[in-house]
C-alpha cells in the first residue's frame, strides 16, 4: 500500500528541494540595496498616514468580496470542463444556466457601480 504513494512522496520531496534551493539562491545572489522607498510600509494602495486602527473605505472590502465571489463561481466551471464530453442535455442546460446567471450578476454589479473605485 505504501508503494502507491511513493510517487507522491517523491514529487513532494523534489518540489520541496527545488523550492528551498531557489529561495536560498535568491537570498544569496539577489541584490541587497535597501533604501527608504523600498523599506517604507505599503498597504492598500496609499501611504500609511495614521495609526493601524484607521477605518478603510467600504469599497475596498466590496471589491475584495466580489473578487472572491466571482473567483469561487469560476472555480465551479472546472468540474464541468473535465466532463464536457460526457455531459447530457440536462448537464449542458445547467452549465448554460450557470453561465447566464453569472453574467446577469456581473452585469447587475457593474450597473450598480460596485466595480467603480472613484
Amino acid at each position: 500500500m505504501l508503494g502507491e504513494y511513493l510517487s507522491i512522496v517523491i514529487f513532494l520531496g523534489v518540489a520541496s528541494v527545488i523550492g528551498c534551493v531557489l529561495l536560498t539562491l535568491g537570498t544569496v545572489l539577489g541584490p541587497k540595496k535597501p533604501d527608504a522607498e523600498k523599506l517604507s510600509p505599503y498597504e492598500c494602495g496609499f501611504e500609511a498616514f495614521e495609526d493601524a486602527r484607521m477605518k478603510f473605505d467600504v469599497r475596498y472590502y466590496l471589491v475584495a468580496i466580489l473578487f472572491i465571489l466571482f473567483d469561487l463561481e469560476i472555480a465551479f466551471l472546472f468540474p464541468w470542463a473535465t466532463v464536457l464530453d460526457s455531459l447530457s442535455t440536462a448537464g449542458l442546460v445547467s452549465f448554460i444556466g450557470f453561465i447566464g446567471l453569472l453574467e446577469i450578476v456581473f452585469l447587475y454589479v457593474w450597473k450598480k457601480g460596485a466595480l467603480e473605485w472613484e
